[in-house]
């Protein structure tokens, strides 16, 4: 092989005369904008693979060389593996891809790809006219050989700008991993702060395995020998998985009680992952679910076998988003058992009311007939005195029980509550829907309230309203496939008859609905919403004559202004897709 020279880096400014001109310079210079635009895709381009390949078309073509190839190794400074090709056959790249050398030893200039100073990959050209080889750091050549100095230095710095893109890339990427996860983190808290008690942890579970892009997410709690039982697992196969303990005697349970991560390499063999379940799995993350001291379970995550392994990165995140799930578990817990004392205070307050007014009413009442009795009773037979004032009497005690019975009706009412529901608006019932639904479809709706929405609308059309929300809700993360849900509540709307009403719409960016679609739950919320007085109506795009302030509204029942914030969104974002459900009803 013929020796290499290392050669001093010139500047910028002698890229052209560096080295000699191996070809006319104005061929060469009127290259370099096709080379400068595909270098300004390196920094600004979205789509990085993209940028690459223009860089290796045009690097070849401003070289004049047949063929050039980015190749990039996997970890966490390059990200994925990547081999980007231009001009080579499919047996070179094959046999790139087999570890040999496709262009030969002559006519190949390479240039080291670095991130922070570690290699990460190569930049390859080949293939320059007349042949030659110069080393990988350039500088020489062998005789013959036609690669220029200029060639040289020009790779060298289309090199460096690729180690530019990929750690400008990585930090991107690094960001909106981050991002993500603080906006999972949100949504769980949000969710466990305002949801059903019973669907806390599959929420976290869920949350979790969709964050840390993993086959599966699963809780477990302690058991009283102080083993782990798995409680609650989101996975696509979760057979088998509800149920499974982990023994007292594993050992990872020592650190995960200490309240240390655990991050394996691979469960099926990995000698601590005893259960039986481990084999189905690679890498994995057990992170304790631990707050204030208190240990409440741990968090697993593990993806499929021979998936990538999590960085270093991701597993700072996830343990991050467990220490946020567990003291939103804790204060999940302490809201409701605030709740239940309330709701225990409550039925005090109803027992003492009880014995204070109820039953102190029906003892005057019966009072109130036996003396009415007596005197009925003392009344002389066949005539007399007329004793008028049994009637009043009798009146009196009547109108106790009434009282009694109104009294009664209203405690049967306040016991039949819902704990959760006890002393909930629609403000905190439609917030709780959305809370609820940010786990299925992955991010959390945005909402917008216009009147006075708690203090004006009724129990009635409270209930029917927040049954729309939630078959919307359901059909924008089951079929729609949507990434953006807008929910819009308004109680200053007017009826087409001139009463006063509310109105809900939610618009969703996805796919709309199927023309042979099931629309049963529509015509049974439009019926619903017909005995309020109001109308149902689905549509394909987004709000339609929302904020127009006209009288006409959507569908069959009019309103005035009740989606302009929804409508201006669709009119900034450009959504021209996506389903809109209508419901409003009398207040």
């Amino acid at each position: 092989m013929p020796p290499t020279r290392r050669a001093a880096a010139p500047s910028p400014s002698d890229v052209l005369e560096a080295g000699g001109p191996a070809e006319p310079p104005r061929d060469q210079a009127a290259r370099l904008p096709y080379l400068l635009d595909a270098v300004t895709d390196l920094g600004t381009g979205p789509d990085l693979d993209s940028a690459l390949a223009r860089v290796v078309r045009a690097a070849a073509r401003t070289t004049d060389c047949r063929c050039a190839a980015i190749s990039l190794h996997a970890g966490e400074r390059a990200g994925p593996a990547r081999f980007v090709t231009y001009g080579m056959t499919p047996e070179e790249r094959e046999r790139e891809r087999a570890g040999g050398d496709p262009y030969g030893r002559d006519g190949r200039l390479d240039a080291p790809v670095t991130v922070d100073g570690e290699r990460v990959g190569t930049f390859t050209l080949a293939g320059k006219h007349g042949g030659g080889h110069v080393g990988e750091h350039g500088g020489g050549r062998a005789a013959g050989g036609a690669f220029t100095g200029n060639d040289v230095l020009l790779l060298r710095l289309l090199a460096t700008e690729v180690g530019s893109a990929l750690r400008n890339a990585r930090l991107h990427e690094a960001a909106r991993q981050r991002e993500r996860w603080i906006e999972g983190s949100a949504a769980v808290t949000t969710s466990l702060l305002s949801g059903d008690a019973d669907n806390a942890l599959a929420v976290v579970a869920e949350q979790a395995r969709r964050l840390a892009d993993a086959a599966a997410g699963v809780v477990l709690l302690p058991t009283p020998e102080r083993g782990l039982e798995i409680v609650a697992a989101s996975a696509d196969d979760a057979r088998g998985l509800i149920g499974t303990v982990m023994p007292p005697d594993a050992a990872v349970l020592r650190e995960l009680f200490a309240g240390e991560p655990v991050f394996v390499e691979d469960s099926a063999s990995d000698p601590r992952m005893v259960t039986p379940v481990a084999r189905r799995f690679g890498p994995s993350m057990l992170l304790p679910l631990r707050s204030g001291g208190r240990m409440i379970g741990t968090l697993a995550v593990p993806r499929a076998p021979g998936a990538a392994p999590f960085t270093e990165p991701e597993k700072t995140l996830a343990t991050q988003f467990a220490a946020q799930a567990a003291l939103a578990l804790v204060l999940a817990d302490a809201a409701r058992d605030r709740e239940q004392l309330a709701v225990y205070e409550d039925r005090d307050r109803i027992a003492r009311d009880l014995h204070d007014l109820v039953i102190q009413r029906l003892f005057a009442a019966g009072m109130t007939l036996q003396g009415a009795q007596r005197e009925a009773e003392q009344a002389p037979a066949g005539g007399g005195e007329d004793r008028t004032d049994v009637p009043a009497r009798i009146g009196v005690a009547l109108d106790q029980l009434d009282a009694t019975i109104a009294e009664i009706r209203t405690a049967i009412y306040a016991l039949q509550q819902d704990p959760g529901e006890a002393h909930a608006g629609l403000r905190t019932r439609v917030l709780r829907e959305v809370g609820l639904a940010a786990g299925p479809l992955g991010f959390r709706p945005s909402v917008r309230f216009a009147g006075p929405v708690d203090t004006r609308v009724g129990e009635a059309t409270t209930r029917e309203l927040v049954a729309a929300l939630r078959e919307a809700l359901s059909n924008a993360s089951r079929h729609a496939h949507a990434t953006r849900v807008d929910v819009t509540v308004d109680a200053t709307v007017t009826l087409l008859d001139g009463t006063p009403g509310v109105r809900l719409t939610v618009a969703d960016d996805g796919v709309g609905i199927p023309p042979d679609g099931r629309r049963s739950g529509l015509a049974n919320l439009a019926r619903r919403a017909e005995n309020l007085g109001g109308s149902a109506t689905w549509a394909v795009g987004p709000p339609e004559g929302a904020g127009d302030g006209g009288g006409d509204g959507v569908g069959t029942g009019a309103g005035v202004g009740a989606g302009a914030g929804a409508a201006a969104d669709d009119a900034a974002s450009g959504r021209t897709s996506g389903t809109t459900l209508t419901w409003q009803g009398r207040l």
